[in-house]
Order: C-alpha cells, then sequence, then structure tokens
C-alpha cells in the first residue's frame, strides 16, 4: 500500500512555528502519511533544528531550495509528493486534533479512483475569533464566487496538480485560482465531511491591509476566466442583497463572529 496522505509545510524563516507544525502531523493516530517541508533557503536555523530532532522519523522529508513566492514553494513541495492525497497547513497552523487523519481516511473509498479526481474537505478552526468557520456542504458556482473552503482543510487527490499546478503570476489568490479550475474545468468531486480539519493561524499575507486591493483585483480576474457574464451579474447582486461586505465584518470580529458563525452553520444544515 503506497503513502495515503502527503502533509506538506512551506517555510521561510517561521522560527518556533515550524516545528510547532510538524509535531501536530506527527500527533496524529493514522499513520500512513509523510510530511514534506518545503524550506526556502530559510537563514533561522528552523529547518536545520527541525532535522536534527527528527532525525530518525522516516516520515519526514526537508527539502531546501530557492523559490520565487510561496505558491512556486508550493508547486514544489506538490512535484515531491509520494501520497495519493495532499493537504498544505502553512507554518503556525495545525491539526484540530489527532483523530482528524484517521477520520478522513475512513471516510475515503479506496474504489473511489476509478472516478473522478476527489477533493474531501471539513471546517475551519480560526485561532483569531475562537470560533469554527463552516464550509458549505455542497459547492456551488456562488460557493466558488463567494467562500470556497479553506485550503489548510482540504485534501486534493494529488492528480489534480498533474494538469494544473498554482499560477505564481498571482501573488495572493492561486490557491483560490486552483479550486475554481477543479470544479469549473477539472471536474473534481467534492466531498464535504462534518469534522474540524484544522486550527488556522490566520493573519497571513492576503490579509494585511495594504494587500487588499490586490486580492479584490484578484478575485475579479480569476472569478471572470471561470464564469459566465451571467453567473457573475447574478452572483454580484446577491451579494450586495445579502450586505456582504457587513457579513465579512461580523465574521472576523471576535465579538460578532462566533453568533455569526452558528448562525451560518444552522443555514447550511437546513439546506443540506
Amino acid at each position: 500500500m503506497g503513502v495515503l496522505f502527503s502533509i506538506l509545510v512551506v517555510a521561510l524563516n517561521p522560527g518556533d512555528k515550524l516545528r510547532r507544525t510538524v509535531e501536530s502531523i506527527l500527533g496524529q493516530r493514522y499513520g500512513n502519511l509523510e510530511i514534506v517541508v518545503k524550506d526556502g533557503l530559510s537563514k533561522d536555523g528552523s529547518s536545520e533544528a527541525l532535522e536534527a530532532a527528527y532525525a530518525a522519523e522516516p516520515r519526514l522529508r526537508i527539502c531546501r531550495a530557492a523559490d520565487r513566492s510561496i505558491y512556486d514553494a508550493m508547486n514544489q513541495a506538490v512535484a515531491l509528493a509520494r501520497g495519493e492525497f495532499v493537504l498544505f497547513l502553512n507554518c503556525g497552523d495545525t491539526f484540530y486534533d489527532e483523530a482528524v487523519l484517521e477520520k478522513v481516511a475512513a471516510a475515503i473509498d479506496p474504489t473511489g479512483s476509478a472516478r473522478r479526481p476527489r477533493i474531501f474537505y471539513g471546517n475551519t478552526l480560526c485561532e483569531q475569533t475562537g470560533d469554527v468557520v463552516h464550509s458549505a456542504p455542497v459547492i456551488t458556482g456562488f460557493t466558488c464566487y463567494r467562500n470556497i473552503p479553506c485550503h489548510q482543510s482540504c485534501f486534493y487527490e494529488k492528480s489534480l496538480f498533474a494538469e494544473k499546478q498554482y499560477d505564481v503570476s498571482l501573488r495572493i489568490r492561486a490557491d483560490y485560482d486552483h479550486f475554481l479550475w477543479c470544479y469549473y474545468q477539472g471536474k473534481a468531486e467534492m466531498i464535504y465531511l462534518d469534522l474540524v480539519v484544522s486550527s488556522y493561524e490566520g493573519g497571513g499575507y492576503s490579509e494585511s491591509r495594504e494587500n487588499r486591493a490586490r486580492d479584490q483585483e484578484e478575485h475579479r480576474i480569476i472569478t471572470e476566466k471561470y464564469m459566465s457574464r451571467r453567473e457573475l451579474v447574478c452572483f454580484r447582486l446577491a451579494m450586495a442583497l445579502t450586505l456582504a461586505p457587513l457579513r465579512s465584518r461580523m465574521a472576523g470580529s471576535k465579538v460578532f463572529s462566533g453568533v455569526y458563525h452558528k448562525i451560518k452553520d444552522r443555514l447550511y444544515r437546513m439546506k443540506k
């Protein structure tokens, strides 16, 4: 039996966060996994310290090589992966508990390789607010426009990267672009797992104030690439009518986040 899960971690001067993430992976009860750390020539000694601490761990591989961006590093990590499914954890992110991979492995149908390529996805704990962000149980075009699952909680069948890698010309939303390609062109089967997969640290590059304008511009470019004009008109109107900017502020607020996500989860369950 080959490796089922490749957990990919890209790093550049991450400090203690790298070890925290790797220890979370090694703490999984399910053992048929590998960890690939793609280090972009860090200067802080973090990958060397990790290598020394886990020299006897055969499931851990560390690759040190230059890269042009985080998405270039992620492409390099995928190329090194041997598993059937890949999942990215950023430095500082962790699995929600020690049973995550055990539960996901139990949900994977071993005969599924004869069908369409699959993405198994779940929910995410946002550490900044302390609330669980629930993913949509059914992925639709509007879901793709509005709010796809967090990539730290998505297990991609590796074959989905054979045809389409991350677009390194995109600085913020290459993972979003890849997800939409999987849905619209790769025809991936999206399978929701009602469990919390990862704890997301937050506060990343795309969330800084100076990058919000670029984030919105890349969202426009990507959605226009995959969606029809009619879809875009309908989706933009729906976002305006449902007060999307206000909802986004509530979701990111420590005061209102809990109530917002509970209501959202209840609506998702009603629709399901």
